[in-house]
């Protein structure tokens, strides 16, 4: 009685487990098949994104489901294009404003694949960094069911700035290299390094011409530490050298001093 209770209870640990193990494993997201969205992109332009989605009832296995998108681009216009088997466009869908939802996704209307693509103004940055790089939500797709839960297909971010801030960044990058490369010829660039870090913490401020300045300030520094370590290398070769050839030519003398006179006959 008592091994037949411990069968019982073992069988119902392992089927609670079974059934945590698949709620905790995550269902795969629709997939998505074609990506082009800008790495980066200047405030205030005018920039365009397209995305391809397909495996539209599989992951969950549903054969109908909502679509819903936002971004943080302004004066937007979104078009989504629906796709049948053979690639032939079945419907298209024009939402406007920042987000959208609701966009019905059947297989009933023989849709297979569906493109997303948006165009809008690049946004102001709230803030600035330097290390990682300020970024927007250009797009995030959501696949929700009715009346139940949702969950996010993908989020695409990109890297946005003014003509200031890509300036500043660009003398920032400048000063690192030359850093790193000072340091790898045996200087001590430790000026550069100080004025560097400055330079960072002005363009998280939001002061862009103040990181200009300290940056160009740190690759000077910087190129200067590897000019002044590799002029001492070259003393202390140019010493090294001295002192070589001063030993040989001692040597020769000690060794002609140690010879006998020469030998008139011979």
């Amino acid at each position: 009685m008592t091994r037949t209770n411990s069968n019982r209870s073992s069988r119902v640990v392992l089927a609670t487990l079974l059934v945590l193990l698949a709620a905790t494993v995550p269902a795969a997201a629709v997939s998505v098949t074609g990506e082009d969205v800008p790495d980066e992109a200047q405030v205030g332009t005018q920039v365009s994104a397209t995305i391809t989605l397909d495996e539209l009832y599989q992951n969950p296995q549903s054969e109908q489901w909502q679509l819903s998108g936002t971004t943080e681009l302004t004066d937007v216009s979104w078009t989504i294009v629906f796709y049948d088997q053979t690639g032939s466009q079945v419907n298209l869908v024009e939402p406007t404003g920042q987000s959208f939802s609701g966009v019905d996704i059947a297989a009933s209307s023989g849709t297979a694949e569906v493109e997303v693509r948006i165009t809008g103004t690049v946004p102001e940055a709230g803030s600035y960094s330097y290390d990682p790089a300020q970024e927007f939500t250009m797009m995030q797709l959501t696949r929700g069911q009715s009346g139940g839960a949702s969950s996010t297909i993908d989020t695409w971010q990109t890297h946005h700035y003014t003509e200031r801030s890509a300036s500043a960044r660009q003398a920032i990058d400048q000063a690192g290299t030359a850093i790193e490369e000072a340091r790898a010829n045996g200087a001590n660039p430790s000026d550069a390094q100080a004025n560097y870090e400055d330079a960072v913490a002005a363009y998280n401020d939001g002061s862009f011409d103040v990181a200009t300045n300290l940056a160009n300030r740190a690759t000077d520094q910087a190129n200067q530490a590897q000019q002044s370590s590799q002029t001492q290398q070259m003393i202390i070769y140019a010493v090294g050298g001295l002192l070589v050839l001063a030993l040989v030519v001692g040597g020769v003398f000690y060794w002609r001093s140690q010879q006998g006179p020469d030998d008139p006959l011979s």
